[in-house]
């Protein structure tokens, strides 16, 4: 459903989007439920043009006509046994409206219509492929009917009849056949085409009547390339029973290859002619004008009749236009072409011999267009000129005019004339700052000493504590005996009140000169009161590095009691003299210092 509503969105023009509208609104107001149906339907799933747009009402299309004249269409023709109008809707939009109808027939050629629903009303119709309906309703919009899998054989380009006995019935199909294989380069499937070869044989065609005879001449006349569509039916052997005297023969066959350029450049432009018109008068040129007179009056929509003979009338009342002052510059007469009737525009610019006219034909194909490559995008985005202005759309327009007509050629003019469409700057954008919060004064650190390692024979003292009091806890880096020593972390005994004990949180130890590598250990020294006499000597935590295994230093954090500090592999160390202890303190100062 979604990728219709797509389709009718983007694969319509905006004239025939326009004239669905109407219609749909016509519709609404009388209470009746709408659809897109046949060949509109197809060309959109199959990717062709879509020529003209075929529509049907669940009720009697005929008492629409007052409400679709008041809509802008004017209506060129209408069948009372199918309850049908055709209709010219604006910018060249030709519709057929109709009744949801089911058809019998009782005898081939001879229809017997009865109102009946959508889903019948595709079950009556000729192939599958045309067999497709497209809601147009406000609870269905875009909503796909396809009760005999035409999406299939529109996928394997074939075409298949609805009914087993469709050319026996209805004839003119096979007419059809033809004239859509030449159109969109399909094939019948294997039982069509043989149903098919049947029917030319038992001469089914002659069961046509007349106005499907003046209807199907006529659509020759429509299609996009008339010629190779007449070849067609001709190979066939169709066109002695639609109308003997046209013929390719009789067709001037240059001027339609010069007509269908022609058409393409227009809507390379933007501009989209019917070219049934102006095909007519090149199909008949060599037709004798009794015959092209009869060939009229067999037509089927009398308003296409009318349209013909007003060609020359429109074509030459636009060329004056086009030629005066009021289309002298490029703009203007850009303007001119993209209002005027496309029809008239195409037969002027096929038929005019006025070199002035030809000129300007050949700038708006080639010249003109190229002036919206030179629209300063960026400069227009610096200037603030962005597309959701209001003003966006059209000062792109009066821009590309400007530019088509020569009157900006440098950026200086370009800017000079975007400066009153540039909007003023926005103000600079304001930044909220929170105020700072002054942060409370941080504590001050604990002061650490370090241990030095002394040479061998001399004594490393671990001062513990702040550098103040001697009791709490603190955590020392203590410089370490490396040279494959393994870190030992002490816990300092509390300090003592004889002055023959170590000083309070003080661990006297000796090691080894032959240190060769220091390392950073945590050691958490905890001060605890303790009475002198249970203070261990430091004899006893002394290691020797004798003692000590080899192997990589690791860090194991340990707590020693400063009553027992028993050490595992306890060796008797030698004691340090009260003496020296002066002397070894100033040693590690003097070391520190020197480290530092």
């Amino acid at each position: 459903m979604a990728d219709y509503i797509y389709l009718l969105e983007n694969r319509l023009s905006a004239a025939q989007q326009a004239a669905l509208l109407a219609v749909r609104q016509v519709a609404r107001a009388k209470g009746l439920t709408v659809f897109l149906v046949g060949g509109a339907v197809r060309d959109m799933t199959s990717g062709s043009p879509v020529r003209d747009l075929d529509v049907v009402v669940q009720g009697n299309a005929l008492k629409l006509k007052k409400d679709i004249e008041k809509a802008h269409g004017v209506i060129t023709g209408e069948t009372e046994a199918g309850q049908a109008l055709f209709v010219r809707f604006p910018g060249g939009v030709r519709m057929e409206i109709a009744s949801t109808l089911t058809v019998t027939y009782p005898k081939p050629g001879k229809p017997v219509v009865k109102p009946a629903t959508i889903l019948d009303d595709l079950r009556r119709r000729d192939f599958t492929a045309n067999a497709m309906a497209l809601s147009l309703n406000d609870g269905s919009y875009g909503l796909l009917m396809d009760p005999l899998n035409g999406v299939a054989d529109i996928e394997n380009r074939e075409l298949r009849l609805v009914s087993n006995y469709g050319f026996i019935e209805d004839p003119v199909r096979m007419i059809r056949a033809a004239r859509f294989m030449a159109r969109l380069g399909w094939q019948m499937d294997a039982k069509t085409l043989e149903r098919y070869e049947t029917g030319k044989k038992e001469g089914y065609i002659s069961a046509m009547d007349s106005f499907h005879r003046g209807y199907e001449t006529e659509e020759i006349f429509h299609e996009e390339d008339p010629l190779r569509v007449l070849r067609r039916l001709e190979a066939e052997g169709w066109m002695k029973y639609l109308y003997p005297a046209l013929s390719s023969a009789k067709a001037n066959v240059p001027e339609l290859e010069r007509l269908r350029e022609s058409q393409m450049q227009l809507q390379m432009q933007g501009i989209h002619p019917e070219a049934a018109v102006a095909n007519f008068p090149l199909l008949t040129a060599k037709m004798a004008p009794k015959d092209v007179l009869a060939l009229k009056k067999s037509f089927a929509r009398q308003g296409f009749v009318a349209e013909i003979a007003a060609l020359e009338g429109e074509a030459k009342a636009f060329a004056t236009e086009f030629a005066g002052k009021g289309a002298a510059s490029p703009s203007q007469a850009w303007k001119l072409l993209h209002t005027a009737k496309p029809e008239s525009i195409l037969w002027v610019a096929h038929t005019s011999k006025n070199a002035g006219i030809q000129a300007k034909f050949k700038g708006f194909f080639t010249e003109w267009a190229q002036a919206k490559q030179k629209i300063p995008y960026v400069l227009m985005q610096e200037m603030r000129i962005v597309p959701e202005l209001p003003v966006y759309r059209e000062l792109l327009d009066k821009l590309f005019f400007e530019l088509m007509d020569g009157k900006l050629s440098t950026p200086e003019e370009m800017k000079a004339y975007l400066e009153p469409y540039s909007p003023p700057a926005p103000p600079p954008p304001v930044h909220l700052r929170r105020p700072r919060v002054p942060k409370k004064d941080a504590k001050p650190p604990k002061s650490r000493k370090k241990a030095v390692a002394a040479v061998e024979g001399e004594v490393i003292e671990v001062v513990a504590g702040t550098g103040g009091s001697g009791a709490g806890k603190a955590e020392v880096p203590v410089k370490t005996v490396a040279a494959k020593t393994a870190a030992v972390p002490v816990k300092a005994a509390a300090p003592a009140k004889k002055a023959a004990e170590p000083a309070k949180g003080k661990v006297v130890a000796k090691v080894p000169a032959k240190a060769a590598a220091v390392k950073k250990a945590p050691v958490k020294v905890a001060a605890k009161k303790a009475p002198a006499k249970k203070a261990a000597p430091a004899k006893k935590i002394v290691k020797k590095a004798a003692s000590v295994k080899k192997g990589p230093v690791k860090k194991a954090p340990a707590k020693v009691a400063a009553k027992k500090a028993p050490a595992k592999k306890a060796a008797p160390a030698k004691k340090a003299a009260p003496a020296k202890k002066v002397a070894a303190k100033k040693t590690v100062k003097a070391a520190v210092k020197k480290k530092r």
